[in-house]
Parts: C-alpha cells; sequence; structure tokens
C-alpha cells in the first residue's frame, strides 16, 4: 500500500489511506460491539502472550455492564453520523494501529517520504479508533455501496515493544471524554514516564481493590460516575490519598524497594488499619445512614493510617487488635457521624478542609501524632 513515512525525534510511523473493505479484513477487535439493527462483533480473543491485546482488552471491559451500555450507545451515534453526513467526512480523524512486526518501506526517489508499506501478516491491533471502525462495519451491513467508498485515514506503528504501544494507548486516552482519570492509575506500572511513588501508591490501590482480605474490596468506584453498583470511593480519590502517604513516606519506601512485593507491606497496613477502624465503627461501618464510609472520612482516616504506621508498624502479629484498642475512642463518636447534621458538625469551606478536620479530630482521639509534612 501507498503510505508517508512520518519522522518525529527517534520515532518513525506511517499514514496511510485504507479502503475500508480492505481494512476491515486487517483489523482484529478486542471488544464487544452491538448496535441495535446488525446485531453484534463479537471480540477476538487476546491470546495470553499478546500483552498489548491484554492490557486493551482488560481496560475497555473492565465492567462488563458498562462497555456494553457505552458500546451501544456510542456505535449508535456514529452511526447516526454516518448515515446522514453528505458534504462531512464520516472519518475525518485518524484511527491508530498497531503491528509489532517490522514492516518493509520502500521510499519514492523524490524525497517526499512517500512509498511503498508492506502490509502486516497478522491483523494490526487498534490502538484508538475502535467505536468507529465498529460502526463502518456495521454500516457495511447496511449500506455496502456507500461504506466500499471510504477511505479512512490511518496512523501505523510498527516494529515497536509492547510497551511502547501500551504509552501510546495511554496518551491517546488520557482526555476525560475518553478513559476516566480512575482508569488511569491502573496504567502507571505500564508507562515509563510514570513516577516509582505514582506506580508504588497504584500498586497499593490496586490490591485494595482486589485482594480477598480488603475491607476495600470491590467498594472503589474504578469508573468514575458511570457505575451503577454501590462503591464507597473513587479510585482516584483514594488513590490520591496513598500517593500523598508515599511521597511522604518515600525516603523510608525507596531503600526497602519500590515493587510489588514492597507495595504488599504497605497494602497489609492499610488493611488492619481499616480493619480495626470497622471493629471500633461497628454498625456504622457500610452502612447508608452514616458518613464513616463516605470519602470524606474513608480519606480522613488513610491520613490517620499513615499517622498511625509512623509509630506504631511493627509487629505485624496482633497488629489489628493493638490497633482497635488504640482506636477505640472513635466509637464514642459514632452519632456524630451520622449523615443527618453531619455538616453543620463538621463546617468547613470545602471537602478539602473538611478531610483535614476530620483527620485532626480522629488522630487527636485517639491520641496519634500527625505524620509531619517534609
Amino acid at each position: 500500500m501507498i503510505a508517508t513515512q512520518i519522522r518525529q525525534k527517534d520515532a518513525v510511523f506511517y499514514f496511510a489511506s485504507y479502503p475500508s473493505e480492505k481494512l476491515m479484513a486487517k483489523i482484529r477487535f478486542i471488544s464487544r460491539f452491538y448496535d441495535e439493527e446488525a446485531g453484534e462483533i463479537k471480540p477476538e480473543p487476546a491470546l495470553e502472550e499478546d500483552e498489548v491485546a491484554q492490557f486493551i482488552a482488560r481496560i475497555e471491559r473492565s465492567d462488563k455492564a458498562f462497555q456494553r451500555e457505552l458500546s451501544r450507545q456510542k456505535v449508535g451515534a456514529i452511526r447516526n453520523f454516518y448515515e446522514t453526513a453528505v458534504t462531512q467526512p464520516p472519518i475525518p480523524g485518524t484511527v491508530l494501529l498497531f503491528t509489532p512486526q517490522k514492516l518493509r518501506f520502500e521510499a519514492w526517489t523524490d524525497g517526499s517520504g512517500v512509498g511503498r508499506l508492506q502490509e502486516p501478516e497478522e491483523k494490526f491491533l487498534i490502538i484508538d479508533g475502535q467505536h468507529r471502525l465498529a460502526t463502518l462495519k456495521f454500516y457495511e451491513q447496511t449500506h455496502p455501496g456507500e461504506a466500499r467508498n471510504i477511505q479512512v485515514p490511518c496512523v501505523i506503528f510498527d516494529g515497536r515493544s509492547e510497551d511502547f504501544a501500551t504509552e501510546m494507548f495511554v496518551i491517546i486516552n488520557s482526555t476525560p471524554t475518553r478513559i476516566n482519570k480512575s482508569h488511569l492509575i491502573d496504567l502507571y506500572e505500564r508507562v515509563s514516564w510514570a513516577d516509582p511513588d505514582r506506580r508504588f501508591a497504584a500498586n497499593v490501590t490496586d490490591m485494595l481493590y482486589r485482594e480477598a482480605d480488603s475491607p476495600l474490596r470491590y467498594r472503589i468506584n474504578r469508573l468514575g460516575g458511570r457505575s451503577k453498583q454501590e462503591k464507597w470511593i473513587l479510585q482516584a480519590e483514594l488513590f490520591n490519598e496513598l500517593h500523598r502517604w508515599t511521597k511522604l513516606a518515600w525516603a523510608e519506601i525507596e531503600p526497602q524497594g519500590t515493587d510489588k512485593r514492597s507495595a504488599t507491606r504497605y497494602y497489609k497496613m492499610v488493611r488492619d488499619f481499616l480493619k480495626a477502624a470497622a471493629a471500633v465503627w461497628t454498625e456504622g461501618w457500610g452502612n447508608s445512614d452514616y458518613m464513616i464510609t463516605k470519602p470524606v472520612t474513608l480519606k480522613a482516616m488513610i491520613r490517620v493510617c499513615a499517622d498511625l504506621t509512623a509509630q506504631d508498624a511493627e509487629p505485624e502479629d496482633g497488629r489489628v487488635q493493638r490497633w482497635q484498642q488504640r482506636l477505640m475512642p472513635w466509637a464514642d463518636q459514632l452519632l456524630a457521624f451520622r449523615n443527618e447534621g453531619f455538616y453543620e458538625r463538621f463546617p468547613a469551606k470545602g471537602q478539602i478542609e473538611r478531610v483535614s478536620r476530620i483527620h485532626r479530630d480522629l488522630a487527636r482521639q485517639a491520641r496519634i501524632q500527625p505524620r509531619p509534612r517534609k
């Protein structure tokens, strides 16, 4: 196929115009898509050794109900545009394609950067544009003549590592209209430019969501406002508190290691603290009539946890019982955390100030000295 080679710093990639019929045979979908008239597109399985496909599939399908609703709604909107657009181009923006195969490029001798680009032996992975291409596939079924005349602008990345494709996915999908900020926290470990303290905090956040012994298991909202299940706190909010703690303690964390195994030690401290808090708050824990497991109080408790671990983290054995005794004065404050009148009892100019106030109050009641900020 004819393509233009583009160089930017050390990067080399290609721009090409693909006939829709030909392109449809050269791409693979890794998400399930629905259309009211044309049925569904079943995703091709992502092989275990294909890290890029596994990664994007995990992000795209992180919540099944969410993904089905999003796909159907978005495909329907794009299809309506395809059918009504006359003078406007149906696909004015490029779709981004990736192949790990190094493609052969034979440049023309006129210095224009144009030449003939080899097509990959395997199908392209779609870094950006799955909804647009899924809609085009449905459109082909109902408007084959019109669809056949559509040329799709494509940017092609070839011969790069899986991490390169992952970084491209993060960069392209980092706007609020695409991947929610909470999703991006899942990606920190895969991108080379993420700070190690952020990756560390992201690992602790992930364990709090996944581990079977976590008091926050499945209570963390990873989908922003779109989740339909009962959740206690946004993943982004929890991550911010853990990252705040991580930055304060980084001089202690870094010499001990910053990998997942090291993050497990901090996960266990948060887990044990929340178990102790749950035992103290009794019927208020997880009760919608109280503010105890609402974001404002959970964030304050994470700060108390950071304070306490700076003074009494070891030994791990018996830690839950030891910390439960330390937090026992909180039991007398249960009524203060009822929903009714809560904001009057904890007046503040906003959420940030209120979290700080609750943090100070809870720490004082448990006789825990705040960790000094460096």
